[in-house]
């Protein structure tokens, strides 16, 4: 069995691809995964031996590992208390709203905050968890773990803050019009050629504060983004995504986004690594390019070696996977991008 399904693996399916492999191997590797793919006993089988997932299952058990030890510390985990702070949040602001919710885990939630907000006192993430808390136990009724979790609750001293849910104001005026956001898609290409020089500090924090707007799944943001600036380690970096060749020496600025798996307890949360930084590298590209600073997301399919590389070369925890390079920078008008036509709207939506 393990013969056969050496010949389906990624080398492989280059060839097959590419037309080099001789019909009776294709015809064969069909079979195999043919075979294989009619149940989910069989696919956990054909991947014993393939071990293209196992670099995921690992890192995937690394992070699940750090998130349980980190309740050892008085369920210490940064991402438990955004969770269940966000999750306080929907509670409070549902209509009609229930006179008592949250109860089953308002307990861990302010032990967390009672440990956090003595390493973070300042931390903005802490001021917000402390005025839901406060909004909660000022509107539900008596309930026994809710009454004890109110005893434990240690606020922070007063201050002139108000992170509980709010209406929107409708009135207040969008500069951006549809067609504005148009103009800037549109302009917004893949650019390989800039010009000399680093991208400021200033506007990339301005860029970030705009990705960190991005709605993310209760709001844990497992991600973070790896800025490279440093010409020595540019250097190393800029080769080791794929498609950099032939214009990875014009590369001058770098940002590696990673995500962060110990975000998470479960396995079935294991891609919100992927869908919440994806959502903020979007809204991060729209506001560099709205400061003339232009970008070019690169070629990160999932190989071995690279991967490995990246951990080495950046010291990454097993527990932190990279979803991809970012070159950006001043464009160089005097070069050209591409046109890269978009699929029709047909093709790209239904209605039902």
């Amino acid at each position: 069995m393990k013969s056969t399904v050496k010949k389906i693996m990624p080398a492989k399916a280059v060839r097959i691809i590419t037309g080099k492999v001789p019909q009776a191997k294709l015809s064969l590797s069909i079979k195999v995964v043919e075979v294989f793919s009619r149940t989910k006993f069989l696919s956990s089988v054909y991947y014993i031996f393939n071990p293209e997932f196992r670099r995921e299952t690992h890192s995937v058990m690394k992070g699940k590992l750090e998130h349980l030890k980190s309740f050892q510390a008085e369920t210490s985990n940064y991402y438990l208390l955004r969770r269940n702070i966000h999750r306080l949040e929907k509670g409070l602001l549902m209509s009609p709203r229930r006179d008592i919710f949250g109860a089953s885990f308002i307990l861990e939630t302010v032990k967390c905050f009672n440990y956090l907000k003595d390493l973070y006192p300042k931390d903005e993430q802490i001021t917000w968890a402390n005025d839901v808390l406060t909004e909660y136990f000022a509107v539900t009724v008596s309930q026994k773990d809710r009454d004890k979790a109110e005893r434990l609750f240690q606020p922070l001293e007063e201050r002139e803050t108000n992170k509980k849910p709010y209406q929107r104001n409708g009135d207040i005026e969008l500069r951006t019009s549809i067609e504005d956001l148009q103009v800037l898609a549109q302009h917004r290409r893949s650019v390989r050629w800039f010009r000399p020089g680093k991208v400021e500090q200033e506007k990339i924090d301005k860029a970030m504060q705009v990705a960190a707007q991005a709605p993310t799944a209760c709001n844990r943001q497992p991600y973070y983004f790896k800025i490279i600036q440093n010409e020595e380690l540019l250097r190393k970096a800029v080769d080791i995504p794929m498609g950099t060749k032939g214009f990875s020496h014009n590369i001058n600025n770098l940002a590696i986004v990673i995500g962060d798996l110990s975000a998470y307890p479960f396995e079935r949360d294991r891609h919100l690594i992927y869908i919440d930084s994806s959502l903020a590298v979007m809204s991060f590209l729209f506001a560099l390019e709205s400061q003339q600073v232009s970008s070019c997301v690169l070629n990160w399919p999932d190989i071995a070696i690279k991967e490995e590389e990246v951990k080495k070369q950046f010291n990454l925890k097993d527990s932190e996977r990279v979803i991809m390079f970012i070159a950006f920078g001043y464009p160089n008008y005097d070069e050209k991008v591409a046109f890269s036509q978009k699929k029709e709207l047909d093709r790209l939506r239904t209605f039902s």
